[in-house]
């Protein structure tokens, strides 16, 4: 994602009333396109709020209320990463705000565009790693129960984060959103770099994901299907749908000449919104999950409800278990091997 990219699409000078030669015609900004800027302005704010509130209680709950194994690690990191993107998309919406309602110019600072390309780096590659981790489960159960590393999740999300925020960093240097440094060679190849990274996990996501439907329901042995396997789906299906569109855009403006200047109504907030709801999404999904067939219905708190969506056991052996059920903050998603 380079720093001409995010300028151009979010700083408050962007949204000033413009007019761009195209073709030798000359095209403004309709009221048209003003009002939906404001509308999607507005809603990017609001959804990006509701947002930071769902994954903060997330993060309170796995990251000092509960017992935290191999799943919950992977979720823990992906609500962070959440967080992040939602935090700077919010603070960068709102000055766009300011300028839009108020005519306050505000410039943003550059720094502030390194956190979105970060988070969103990371929280590609942690949800791709959860579904590749659960379709390992499925293709190599004993060796995944018995053979896999203790501290394997940890380990990968520190990998992730350490990989994701060097290339936020050295992409923001590279293309001057850091030091007021640019330089046009390496912006180019750290915008290469960052549209492979992703790519690849795009691609990996996918496969991966299929893969692991394609066991469930056509394999030869028949796997029962789990809440952990329902919120996986769910989460990865949300993503394809909403923050997908980002990543398509940004690799879109960087390889196809003048792609910016072809929007003649800026469609770009449509895109941010969507992404900020991906966001928002994936603690809902966990609470939504978790509510599924609960019928005890005066101890349904969020804590529980979190607890039950990382379920990694069938619901008839779960309930033919007393002590499972009385106690579920004691199932594991990684079963241990006999």
């Amino acid at each position: 994602m380079s720093g001409d990219f995010l300028i151009k699409n979010l700083s408050t000078s962007a949204w000033k009333t413009n007019i761009t030669v195209l073709n030798g015609s000359y095209y403004i900004d309709t009221s048209v396109c003003v009002t939906r800027n404001q509308a999607m302005i507005l809603l990017s704010i609001i959804i990006s709020l509701v947002g930071m509130g769902l994954n903060a209680i997330v993060l309170w709950f796995l990251g000092i209320r509960m017992h935290t194994n191999a799943f919950t690690v992977y979720i823990l990191n992906l609500a962070m990463a959440d967080f992040l993107y939602l935090c700077s998309q919010f603070v960068i919406c709102l000055l766009i705000a300011f300028y839009i309602f108020y005519s306050i110019d505000i410039n943003i600072p550059l720094v502030l565009y390194v956190v979105p390309i970060f988070a969103y780096l990371s929280g590609l590659s942690i949800l791709s790693t959860i579904s590749i981790e659960r379709c390992l489960s499925v293709i190599w159960p004993i060796w995944y129960r018995c053979k896999r590393p203790r501290h394997t999740s940890a380990i990968t999300c520190f990998v992730l984060w350490v990989m994701s925020l060097l290339l936020g960093l050295l992409e923001g240097k590279a293309c001057g959103l850091l030091f007021n440094s640019f330089d046009s060679y390496w912006c180019e190849t750290f915008d290469v770099i960052t549209n492979i990274w992703s790519v690849v996990f795009f691609g990996v996501l996918c496969g991966s994901s299929l893969t692991l439907l394609v066991r469930i329901f056509c394999g030869s042995q028949r796997i029962p299907m789990t809440r952990l396997y329902v919120t996986i789906t769910l989460t990865v299906l949300v993503f394809l749908i909403f923050g997908l569109p980002f990543g398509i855009y940004w690799i879109l403006y960087q390889w196809i000449s003048n792609f910016y200047y072809v929007e003649i109504c800026n469609f770009y907030l449509e895109i941010l919104f969507l992404s900020c709801v991906n966001s928002c999404m994936n603690p809902i999904i966990y609470f939504l999950v978790g509510s599924i067939r609960h019928r005890r219905f005066r101890r349904k708190t969020l804590k529980l409800l979190l607890q039950r969506a990382m379920q990694d056991t069938p619901e008839e052996e779960q309930s033919g278990n007393k002590s499972s059920s009385e106690h579920p903050e004691e199932l594991e998603t990684v079963q241990s091997c006999s």
